[in-house]
């Protein structure tokens, strides 16, 4: 870890760490290659009209979805809300969960997880088991 990572404690936007994933633009914020961190995670998700990050889980860390602008179809386990700006979901550790952006407008949201440093796996897709796999199309 070079001094500059140990002993940050600001991130501008030019030192954040960008990543394109199938499901969104992630721009992570706070991680242990960006701070000397060991409990927070921060990424800034960016995820354009019809996509999603479809049903998955963190064996080892908790979550919260804090909506920047946009709204998401959010669950939580076998449960679905509409979340707009301000709304937040708290997902337990282990707890099934997707984000989904059916919307016409771009969904911003804030992921914040910890622990940083845990356990692997750090993230378990359940898109394809059951109930997940059939879960959206049953609700119709």
């Amino acid at each position: 870890m070079s001094d500059s990572i140990a002993n940050r404690r600001f991130v501008t936007a030019s030192e954040k760490v960008d990543f394109l994933s199938p499901w969104t633009l992630e721009e992570w914020l706070c991680r242990g290659d960006i701070v000397n961190n060991e409990h927070l995670m921060l990424v800034r998700a960016n995820m354009e009209p019809g996509r999603d990050h479809p049903f998955h889980c963190h064996p080892t860390r908790e979550e919260i979805i804090y909506v920047i602008s946009g709204k998401a179809e959010q669950w939580v386990g076998n449960e679905k809300r509409i979340l707009g700006p301000g709304d937040v979901a708290f997902i337990p550790m282990g707890e099934v969960h997707g984000t989904y952006n059916p919307f016409d407008e771009k969904l911003v949201f804030l992921a914040i997880l910890s622990p940083a440093k845990a356990d692997e796996p750090g993230i378990v897709d359940m898109s394809q088991e059951e109930p997940w796999r059939s879960l959206r199309k049953a609700e119709g």
